[in-house]
């Protein structure tokens, strides 16, 4: 999409489409009332199609629609919030299904919804109509701020990981919690505060502090830090988002489902925001994974003669399955923390094929990839293949190992599986690299000593 593009649109409910490469879409419109925006797969009003409503039933609330069915996904009460003589300006996101609308300025979405069968979407539409027309500037995205003011802003989370950038005095304060409110539970993380002495992790806004670590300097005013905070079966994270080193951590002994984050700044302090959740177009540097990007080639161990070969994939079908469709036959490879079977699929990515995980309850599979997890709506399952696996370690692949996938280089990628945080999880191994990685809780993990799938 380009930098700035105009379109004018007609009192006519007739979208008009243009192509979109990243996960979001930034704009200003000048119109009375129902500024409509349409999500595809193609140039067209065609099913799957996600519609979000600005400023309609006379410019009094907002709502989402799919596939232009009632009744609505979401409604929200949102009056005057266009005007026909001035520009109005907002974003429309869309995350591992999460689909959010906010205005320009606000990371925190205004009306959002988690579609629990997500398509990838590559068109954006927009019209205006009854009794509307419409003067609209399409561009990218934008930071957001916080006041001096103790108050949360909510969004939607997804996928156990939160990614942002801050830039402030001190006091970044940062909740997880059930609901767009400050209900308990709730965990709060505060970063850089006491004059950005010291940092702690809070449960149900109670003392004392569950985690309290000094950490001096740790936000600047003249420049962006990055961090990322991770929950998983009770456990919590926060880590430098640059290195990836842990800078609090702490297990809840009776963890919540957590749906949604709050930012806040705070005495004294203001702070400039990006929220990656909300802006994966943004470009910013990954984590490197946590595994060592290279090991010795291939020394066969007792009982494996010869080298692994690169051909076939032996026994099995790739199923092809989206939304978190389980086929018939899949091969179970582990499971959740929570007990929930972990099945063998895989996924194509930046030109890759890349053995991964499929849990039905997430309705993606997840791939790993660049230091990064990555969800994929739609995805292929291993049906009727084998499941006999053998443990193994660096690029000691024996041979006829199960072939899963390939490279983005045309490398051969394998089917392995680790233990982590009371899971059983599948991945891909790299032979070059010496490790099997996982996607677990937004990042890509490495390990040495993991288990192959044989035929």
């Amino acid at each position: 999409m380009s930098n700035l593009m105009d379109i004018n649109t007609e009192d006519k409910l007739e979208y008009q489409f243009f192509p979109v490469s990243s996960g979001s879409v930034q704009f200003k419109v000048r119109t009375p009332n129902d500024a409509h925006i349409a999500l595809t797969m193609g140039p067209q009003e065609s099913d799957p199609m996600i519609e979000v409503f600005i400023g309609g039933w006379g410019n009094t609330k907002s709502v989402i629609r799919r596939n232009r069915t009632k009744p609505e996904k979401v409604e929200v009460e949102t009056p005057d919030i266009l005007n026909g003589g001035e520009f109005r300006g907002f974003w429309v996101r869309w995350d591992g299904g999460i689909i959010s609308a906010g205005r320009d300025g606000e990371a925190i979405p205004f009306i959002s919804w988690s579609d629990p069968e997500p398509f990838p979407i590559a068109f954006v539409g927009v019209c205006t109509g009854w009794g509307a027309t419409g003067t609209w500037k399409i561009e990218d995205g934008a930071e957001f701020n916080t006041p001096d003011s103790l108050e949360y802003k909510f969004g939607p989370v997804a996928n156990g990981t939160l990614r942002f950038d801050f830039r402030g005095p001190h006091n970044c304060h940062v909740c997880l919690t059930q609901a767009p409110a400050e209900v308990d539970p709730i965990y709060e993380i505060m970063l850089g505060g006491w004059e950005n002495t010291q940092s702690v992790i809070r449960y149900c806004k109670q003392k004392p502090e569950k985690v309290t670590v000094p950490t001096p300097g740790l936000v600047n005013p003249n420049e962006f830090k990055r961090f990322l905070i991770q929950w998983r079966c009770g456990r919590l994270m926060v880590r430098d988002g640059e290195t990836g080193a842990t800078l609090m951590e702490w297990v809840d002994p009776n963890p919540f489902n957590i749906t949604h984050f709050g930012i806040r700044t705070g005495w004294g302090a203001r702070g400039q925001w990006r929220i990656h959740h909300f802006n994966s177009g943004a470009g910013g540097q990954s984590l490197q994974p946590s595994a060592p990007v290279a090991a010795p080639l291939y020394a066969a161990p007792p009982g494996y003669p010869g080298v692994a070969p690169v051909g076939g994939s032996g026994p099995g079908t790739w199923v092809d399955a989206a939304g978190g469709a389980i086929p018939p036959g899949a091969v179970v490879g582990g499971q959740d923390c929570n007990g929930e079977p972990i099945y063998v699929a895989r996924a194509q990515h930046e030109g890759a094929v890349i053995p991964g995980k499929l849990v039905a309850s997430h309705g993606v599979t997840f791939v790993p990839w660049g230091g990064l997890e990555h969800g994929k709506p739609e995805y292929q399952v291993l049906v009727g293949g084998p499941n006999n696996w053998v443990p193994t370690s660096g690029s000691n692949v024996p041979p006829g190992a199960f072939r899963g996938g390939e490279s983005e280089d045309g490398e051969p990628l394998f089917v392995g599986r680790v233990e982590h945080e009371g899971s059983l999880t599948t991945g891909k191994v790299q032979q070059s690299h010496g490790v099997c990685y996982i996607s677990f809780a937004g990042q890509e993990l490495g390990f040495p000593e993991y288990q192959i799938l044989m035929p």
